[in-house]
């Protein structure tokens, strides 16, 4: 698939970078994802239960078909530590279309 309507960059945190790269292999594995980039040491000031709390987190920039966000989320939530982890999916709205066509054919199952 070489049109760019169907496809989306999801973003995660993780608190460490061993659960980061544990959740992006196996949104790789489970081929929810075409591919997923791991940004380090990032600072995320948010208010949590009341509180305006500070954590270094590690941000997972999450490839992927529009299809699979929801099987993503669910993977979320049986995999991450935060009660609430970060769920936010953007469209694309362009891209090489060789690019396009080989996260297609890896963030569906191998579809063509």
């Amino acid at each position: 698939m070489a049109d760019a309507s169907g496809f989306c960059v999801f973003l995660t945190t993780a608190g460490s970078e061993e659960e980061a790269r544990k959740l992006a292999r196996t949104l790789v594995d489970r081929r929810l994802a075409g591919c997923v980039n791991i940004v380090p040491h990032v600072e995320s000031i948010y208010r949590w239960q009341g509180k305006v709390e500070t954590a270094r987190e590690w941000l997972l920039i999450v490839k992927t078909s529009r299809e699979r966000t929801k099987e993503i989320e669910h993977a979320l939530r049986e995999l991450h530590s935060y009660e609430l982890p970060e769920c936010i999916w953007m469209d694309v709205g362009g891209g090489s279309k060789a690019y396009l066509r080989w996260l297609g054919e890896n963030a569906r199952g191998g579809e063509k």
